[in-house]
C-alpha cells in the first residue's frame, strides 16, 4: 500500500514528519495541489504563486533525487484526491496541519469530509508551535519551547519510485494572475539557507537596533518570512541555529547576543500570533471584539483607498513605504505595522478592505498573523493599547536623511529636506502638490484626533469590559515562568517603543 503525503505550506523534505513518517512505511506519492479557487482569492496574489512556483520546482528535484519526484496536480482538492486514491493503491493520507484562511479551512473540512465517506484515512500532524483544539493558553509558551527543542527529523534517504506522470507547475499566466513584483525574494530551499546562513554570520549583527528601518531592515533583518510562510525552512530549524548561534557568540560585546535574543523572541510571536487564528478562525473576517464590528463603513471611501494602495496619499513616507512593498514584496514590521495604522485611523478604512491588499501584497502573506495584526493596529480587538501612527514622525525618525522617501517618491526631489515628510509647509508647494504630487488626503493632526475619540468612545461601560476580559483569556500571552513568555508586544528588554508587525517580516 502507498501513503500520500499532501504538501501544502511545508515545501521542504528536512524536518518534514510527515515525510519520514511516510517514507519509514513504504511507498511515497508526494503531492502538491494547485488550487485555483484559491489563487483567485483577494488575498493571492502573482508574486506569492511566482515564489511558490520557484519552492515547488526546488522541492520537485529534492525528492527527485531522493527516486520519486513531487506529484502537481491541478483543481479541487477533493476531485484530485478521489481520483488518486483509488487508481495508486493509497489507504493513508498524510499531512501538516495547516493554519491557513477561511477557504483552506472550509477545503479541509471538505476534504476530511470525502475521506469519512470513502473509508480513508487522512491523519493530520502538527506543524511550528501551534496547537490546534487548544483549551487553554495557560502552558502555551512552554509546550512551544519544548517542541522548538526536540530533535530535527532528518529526510528520507530514498523514496522507492512509482509509476505515475509528475505533472507540470503552472504558471502565474496559467492561474490568470497579473501581479508584478520586479524585486520579490526567490523561492526554495538553498535560497532559505543561504538566508539563514548569512544572517547569523554577517547580516543580523545589527538586527535589534536596524529592523525598524526600512532602509537598514532590508539588509539586516533574516529575510525568512517567505520560507517560513511557505515552509522551504521549519521554524523549528530558525530556532536551533540561532539558539546555536547565541551560544558561540555568549560572552562577547558586538551586538549578537541582543540580536539572536530578539531574533528568537520573534520567532516565538510568529507561533504566539498563528495560534489565535487557529483558536478563533472568525478574527479573518469579524472584529475580535464585536463592539468594533461596525466601528468603520463597511465599504471604505473608494477615493481614499485607491490612494492608499497607490501610494498617492500625499503623505511621502506613507507613499514611499506601500510603493517599495509593491515593488519588491517586502517591509520592514514598523513600517506594515504604520501603513495599516495610517489606513485604519487617519484615512478610516475598514480593516478587512486594506488587510486584503496588504495580503496580496506581501510575498510571505502568512493568515495566521497577518489577520489578527490587521485588527490589533486598527484597534478592533479591545486588548491592545490604541497605537495611532505619526506618519511624518516616522518619516523623520526611519528617515532622517529622506534617502528613502527621495527613491520611492521621486516628485518631491526638489523639496528641501526639511519640508520633505510635510511638502505641504513649503513656501514653494504649489509648484509640486496638486500636480507632479498629489495634496495630502486629509490632516494627519486632525484625522488622528478625531479617530482616537471613536475608539475610545467604544470602550465605555461594563459590557466593553466583559468581552474585553474574555478576548484576553482567551488570546492574550500567558507568564508560564521567568522562561517561558511570549508576549503580544515586543519583550521590554528588546524594545525601544511598543510596536508590532504584520505577516511578522523577520
Amino acid at each position: 500500500m502507498t501513503t500520500l503525503v499532501w504538501f501544502k505550506r511545508d515545501l521542504r523534505t528536512t524536518d518534514h514528519a510527515v515525510l519520514a513518517e511516510a517514507a519509514a512505511r513504504g511507498p511515497v506519492l508526494p503531492l502538491y495541489i494547485v488550487e485555483p479557487e484559491l489563487w483567485a482569492l483577494p488575498d493571492a496574489s502573482g508574486r506569492q504563486w511566482a515564489f511558490v512556483a520557484e519552492c515547488l520546482e526546488a522541492l520537485q528535484q529534492e525528492l527527485a533525487a531522493l527516486g520519486m519526484p513531487l506529484v502537481v496536480r491541478i483543481g479541487d482538492a477533493v476531485e484530485v484526491l478521489s481520483e488518486l486514491v483509488p487508481t495508486q493503491n493509497i489507504d493513508l493520507i498524510l499531512s501538516h496541519e495547516e493554519t491557513g484562511n477561511a477557504w483552506t479551512y472550509a477545503r479541509d473540512l471538505r476534504v476530511a469530509e470525502w475521506a469519512r465517506s470513502a473509508g480513508v484515512t487522512w491523519r493530520e500532524t502538527q506543524s511550528a508551535g501551534v496547537v490546534r483544539r487548544l483549551k487553554t493558553r495557560d502552558g502555551w509558551a512552554a509546550r512551544r519551547e519544548a517542541r522548538m527543542r526536540q530533535p530535527q527529523v532528518e529526510a528520507p534517504a530514498v523514496l522507492a519510485p512509482l509509476a505515475i506522470e509528475a505533472g507540470t507547475i503552472p504558471s502565474a499566466k496559467d492561474l490568470k494572475l497579473s501581479d508584478q513584483c520586479p524585486e520579490r525574494q526567490k523561492g526554495g530551499r538553498n535560497e532559505a539557507l543561504s538566508l539563514l546562513g548569512s544572517f547569523l554570520t554577517s547580516r543580523g549583527q545589527t538586527y535589534r537596533k536596524a529592523m525598524s528601518s526600512p532602509l537598514d531592515g532590508e539588509w539586516a533583518c533574516s529575510r525568512l518570512s517567505p520560507h517560513l510562510a511557505f515552509g522551504t525552512l521549519s521554524s523549528r530549524e530558525a530556532v536551533q541555529a540561532s539558539a546555536a548561534r547565541k551560544a558561540e557568540v555568549k560572552g562577547t560585546r558586538a551586538g549578537w547576543t541582543g540580536a539572536m535574543q530578539s531574533f528568537q523572541a520573534r520567532l516565538a510571536w510568529r507561533d504566539h500570533f498563528m495560534q489565535k487564528l487557529e483558536d478563533e478562525p472568525r478574527i479573518e473576517t469579524h472584529a475580535l471584539h464585536s463592539a468594533y464590528e461596525t466601528l468603520r463603513p463597511r465599504e471604505p471611501d473608494p477615493v481614499r483607498l485607491a490612494a492608499w494602495e497607490a501610494g498617492e496619499t500625499g503623505l511621502p513616507f506613507v507613499d514611499a513605504c506601500m510603493r517599495y512593498l509593491t515593488a519588491t514584496g517586502w517591509l520592514n514590521f514598523r513600517m506594515r505595522s504604520m501603513l495599516m495604522a495610517v489606513a485604519s485611523y487617519h484615512l478610516w478604512l475598514d480593516w478587512r478592505a486594506t488587510g486584503a491588499v496588504l495580503a496580496r501584497r506581501f510575498t510571505d502573506y502568512e493568515p495566521g498573523i497577518h489577520w489578527s495584526q490587521s485588527q490589533m493596529q486598527s484597534g478592533t480587538t479591545g486588548m491592545n493599547t490604541v497605537r495611532i501612527y505619526n506618519p511624518v514622525k516616522q518619516g523623520h525618525d526611519q528617515d532622517p536623511t529622506g534617502v528613502f522617501t527621495r527613491r520611492w517618491v521621486p516628485e518631491l526631489n526638489a523639496v528641501p529636506g526639511e519640508f520633505l515628510q510635510e511638502p505641504w509647509r513649503w513656501d514653494e508647494a504649489g509648484s509640486i502638490l496638486g500636480r507632479g504630487y498629489p495634496e495630502p488626503v486629509v490632516d494627519v493632526k486632525a484625522a488622528a484626533k478625531v479617530a482616537r475619540e471613536k475608539v475610545w468612545a467604544v470602550r465605555r461601560g461594563d459590557a466593553f469590559r466583559t468581552e474585553a476580559a474574555e478576548v484576553v483569556r482567551k488570546h492574550a500571552s500567558r507568564k508560564d515562568g521567568p522562561r517561558h513568555f511570549v508576549n503580544d508586544r515586543e519583550p521590554k528588554r528588546t524594545r525601544r517603543k511598543p510596536n508590532s508587525q504584520l505577516s511578522l517580516d523577520l
